[in-house]
């Protein structure tokens, strides 16, 4: 080997780096460590232990080089959620509200048209700035310019756009305005997130897809956590009307509700607040203000209690919608008196009450009605805060103070002055929601200080500072994909990761040795420093570790090896044709030995992962990044480590047989026709085609969340239940189906239901979280709804785990998977085409792979139904099937460089006695290779853990049907599409050219 001196020295220098870097990742752990032993479950006490040694010196290199907490913790390898337990979530910020505010709130009939139509017409993997233009193209049909000055070329827009411009003109700028107001809601995101107190935040953008993702370890409250990412924060201070003033109104309402709807029996007492309540309004005495007539009053009879002052009347949760539907009806608005015509009904943020007797919680929220006006603008805005504190008013209870800038301090002195001489009120409102609604007693405040105080506990008053100071986003974000893991069950998936790692890896050097002798052990060294230089890379780079990447680690183990298997197995062949040892292992090491072929096959090994990589997302996308970065640390350790021992060897005179005493003539002396049972493998592939074909139609496949949008919950149970009852129970709750499957054991389910999954906003979320909890709590008879849905340390009850996938987000994707499993074979089918220079390698290689992605597929169909663990389309599986047709690829293109091997050497025999020899000469290779693939796989399968293993099954099953594929498919159609004359030319040369030896 040329160059050894240099080699060492990278492979010395990688590993002293690759151990530098890690040592970051072993003191940061422990630090982690301490923090947990010291909080005991308290996340606030492990926050606030981690905050105290941000600054403090926890490691020191070599006495040179001090490291503070902050500094190793912001270097070592990062564990993703499903490791660690936390909360993320995927926002898609509201292109159509951008687009609205860049109009200037446009009532041009073509824009708003084509501003739905976008919605409803957006494609997978669309855009919807892409789907609104190609809406506004049809919509206007010419007639129309997004530069009208009534859309786009506004006074808003002005310095950038003219109405002389062209549609594609008016693109570029509209486009790059979208693009900054992500940037913008991006940096206000990451400004809350950062003062939310979790450890090693993350949020990221998710290329130019206007998606932000957000992932917070540790997070464990999943309400709070939505509501703060999600909000909008647009502050704002409005005039309010008071009960007398909208009375009559209110009234007119009821009565017009009388004609069209049937109202509901209440037997709750009405109560009276104060003297301007409605009672006054509603009748003649007390007695009949707190005594209705049932069924009389539509709207009244869904007030708990009568308001007063600017509260227009309390509704229980269970009325709001159904009020709010009132008030928006138009021949309701039109009640309105002339003067009131623009007033705009808002709801109080929920008030929770307790029945002393029965201990009953109840949720209210109190109505109100804003003095708007034609343009809905507020008179003052949150634009003007300039700071926020979380604090305390004068009764002890949890508020916001705020001061404003010199301009809204001025409006704010204007605005409280005019309350303070009508005796009215002025609403704070924070995303049209009323925070307090309080009256101005002691005339004009100047100065520009303001507080907001109200029902609040002390984090609701933290988070609501928090995000009044990092401001607004420019559009509202709605959650279109999310997951809830708990921290016990992160610890979990790290049991089951560790354990399946460390067993795989024992396994494979157990087999190196046990088949290969001596030189198994320096492939074994060769594969320990793989592991650390992994590992270095990916501590290096900041990667993030998931369990998947845990699953492409433990594949890595296996692929590592390969290389050795190919380089082992070419040197065998050399030394029985005589060679010696030296002659054998250079000839082995060649470009016309097993190079060639260690190449083919990770080039298209790495075209499938990175094709994985660029569609897929998450977990995902970890998987493919620890698969890709093993193949080129494998690569390198497999060619160059193992050869630094082999070489020695031969400098020292030792023998070295590659191979064990008792493995010596094992998979030799193959005969197998291959060629001539190609009418059987024909029959057998295609029936078992044609029987997966009918399970499609028959059975279908189980699509997961990830492909067609919902809500799972994985839940354990105090004892064993019946599945079908909870999801009966569960239907019934929800008033839709809902599915339960038992999930690994018989006391835990993974309950899947898409109710509203098309309805965007925390309040839905919040919605499906509470019939869940309602229609299992008598599962639960000790938890609380918040014990029950959100995350603790040591929770082994309730909700483990929670995802979402939106409508949008599973349409895309599903094309993503769509077009990355057709997008492999097209790529991997034109690398072998310019490769091996002729089309039916190609061919070949594709139809294998074809009949493994069907053959899978159709395993799938024919068994979720009754197999004791999950086999969802999701994107797991699309990313086991993508490592099907990368390692399908790889036994492939073995077979099929032997073959270009012998087809253009001096072989005797007739083509098809060519082929077969081909094929034989490599089926120790091939079933070496696959032997220990599938050996790391069945011990992923077995410890890996519940939430994989439908995703480890789909590989196993590939790996097994890839390995026959690529013998009994893709080297039979390769022949049968051969011409005859190339094949007669072949055969021609051949005996030409051992006449001549003769």
């Amino acid at each position: 080997m040329q160059n050894k001196g240099l080699i060492k020295f990278f492979a010395i220098l990688f590993a002293l780096v690759s151990i530098y870097q890690l040592i970051f990742t072993f003191v940061a752990t422990g630090v982690q460590s301490d923090a947990k032993a010291f909080a005991k479950g308290d996340q606030k006490k492990e926050v606030q232990y981690l905050n105290d040694q941000k600054n403090k010196k926890v490691y020191s290199f070599l006495g040179l080089i001090d490291y503070t907490y902050e500094d190793v913790s912001g270097k070592q390898i990062k564990k993703g959620l499903d490791l660690e337990g936390g909360i993320n979530v995927t926002l898609q910020i509201s292109v159509r509200d951008v687009l609205v505010d860049l109009s200037n709130q446009s009532k041009n009939p073509v824009f708003n048209k084509a501003l739905d139509d976008a919605k409803k017409n957006q494609l997978g993997n669309q855009s919807y700035l892409d789907a609104f233009f190609d809406a506004f193209e049809a919509a206007s049909n010419g007639s129309t310019k997004l530069a009208s000055p009534d859309i786009f070329a506004n006074r808003n827009l002005a310095d950038e756009i003219n109405f002389n411009m062209t549609d594609d003109q008016v693109k570029k700028v509209i486009r790059r305005k979208v693009d900054e107001s992500v940037e913008s809601a991006f940096g206000v995101l990451r400004t809350r997130i950062d003062k939310f107190g979790v450890t090693q935040p993350n949020i990221a953008k998710l290329g130019q897809t206007g998606r932000i993702l957000i992932e917070l370890p540790g997070a464990k409250d999943e309400d709070r956590i939505k509501k703060l990412v999600s909000g909008k924060a647009e502050l704002e201070f409005w005039e309010t009307y008071k009960i007398e003033d909208l009375g009559q109104f209110l009234m007119a309402a009821n009565e017009a509700l009388k004609a069209t709807e049937k109202s509901a029996v209440t037997t709750k007492e009405v109560k009276t607040t104060a003297e301007d309540s409605l009672s006054k309004l509603l009748a003649d005495d007390k007695k009949d203000a707190k005594e209705p007539k049932k069924g009389d009053n539509p709207l009244f009879e869904k007030f708990v209690s009568q308001g007063g002052g600017p509260i227009l009347g309390v509704v229980a949760a269970k009325d709001k919608d159904a009020v709010d539907a009132y008030l928006k009806r138009a021949d309701i608005v039109s009640l309105l008196p002339a003067d009131k015509k623009y007033a705009k009904f808002v709801w109080g943020k929920p008030v929770k009450v307790t029945d002393e007797k029965t201990k009953l919680v109840t949720e209210t929220f109190e109505l109100y009605a804003l003095k708007g006006n034609r343009d809905d603008k507020a008179p003052l805005s949150g634009g003007v805060i300039v700071d926020a504190r979380d604090s305390f008013d004068q009764m002890g209870k949890p508020s916001v103070s705020m001061q404003m800038n010199g301009q809204g301090a001025k409006v704010w002195e204007e605005l409280t002055g005019k309350a303070y001489s009508d005796k009215g009120y002025i609403a704070i409102a924070l995303d049209d929601v009323v925070y307090s609604a309080p009256g101005v007693s002691s005339g004009p405040i100047a100065g520009g200080r303001s507080e907001i105080s109200g029902n609040f506990v002390v984090e609701e008053t933290k988070d609501l500072a928090n995000v009044l100071r990092a401001g607004k986003l420019p559009a509202s974000a709605e959650i279109i994909q999310s997951e809830v893991v708990g921290p016990s069950l992160g610890q979990a998936a790290i049991d089951a990761g560790m354990t399946s790692s460390i067993v795989g890896f024992l396994l494979v050097c157990l087999w190196m040795v046990f088949y290969y002798g001596r030189a198994g052990w320096y492939a074994n060294v060769a594969l320990l420093l793989n592991l650390l230089f992994l590992f270095g890379v990916m501590a290096s780079f900041g990667f993030v570790l998931t369990l998947p990447g845990i699953a492409g680690i433990v594949l890595t183990l296996g692929t590592a090896v390969d290389a050795n298997i190919i380089i082992y197995e070419r040197a065998k062949e050399e030394l029985r044709e005589g060679k010696t040892l030296a002659e054998a292992v250079k000839s082995a090491y060649g470009w016309k030995g097993a190079m060639r072929s260690i190449i083919d096959a990770n080039v298209t090994h790495v075209l499938t992962g990175a094709i994985l990589f660029i569609f897929g997302t998450g977990p995902i996308q970890g998987f493919a990044l620890t698969l890709l970065i093993g193949i080129f640390t494998s690569l390198f350790t497999s060619i160059f480590i193992a050869r630094i021992f082999i070489d020695l060897d031969i400098q020292h005179n030792r023998s070295l047989a590659f191979c064990a005493p008792w493995s010596k003539n094992w998979f030799t002396n193959f005969h197998m026709d291959v060629i001539g049972m190609k009418k059987w493998t024909y029959i057998i592939s295609s029936t078992v085609i044609i029987v997966s074909f009918v399970s499609f139609f028959v059975n279908g496949l189980d699509e997961g969340v990830d492909f067609v949008g919902g809500r799972t919950y994985q839940i354990k149970f105090e004892k064993p239940v019946e599945s079908t009852t909870v999801a009966d129970e569960l239907s019934v709750a929800f008033g839709t189906p809902v599915e339960a499957k038992v999930f690994g054991s018989d006391d835990q389910l993974k309950i899947t239901t898409k109710y509203r999954i098309k309805d965007e906003g925390t309040e839905v979320d919040t919605e499906v979280n509470k019939k869940l909890f309602d229609g299992l709590k008598k599962y639960f008879p000790n938890m609380t709804y918040e014990q029950f849905i959100n995350a603790s340390d040591g929770k082994t009850m309730g909700v483990l785990q929670a995802s979402k996938v939106g409508a949008a987000i599973s349409a895309d994707i599903k094309t993503n998977s769509f077009w990355a499993v057709l997008g492999a074979m097209l790529v991997v089918g034109l690398y072998l085409v310019i490769s091996f220079r002729k089309w039916q390698f190609s061919l070949g290689a594709i139809a294998a792979v074809v009949h493994d992605v069907i053959f899978v597929l159709g395993v799938y169909s024919l068994c979720y139904k009754f197999m004791p663990f999950h086999m969802e389309m999701d994107q797991h599986f699309i990313a086991a099937i993508l490592t099907v047709i990368g390692y399908s690829m790889n036994d492939t293109v073995i077979v099929f460089d032997r073959i270009r091997e012998f087809l253009a050497g001096n072989r005797k025999g007739s083509f098809k006695e060519i082929v077969n020899a081909s094929i034989n000469t490599t089926l120790s290779r091939t079933l070496n290779t696959s032997l220990t693939m599938i050996m790391v796989l069945l011990i992923m399968f077995i410890f890996g853990g519940e939430s994989i293993r439908g995703f480890i099954f789909a590989m196993l099953v590939g790996i097994i049907v890839g390995t026959y594929s690529s013998l009994f498919i893709a080297t039979p159609v390769l022949v049968d599409t051969m011409k005859q004359k190339d094949i007669n030319e072949i055969e021609k040369r051949h005996a030409a050219a051992n006449a001549v030896k003769e």
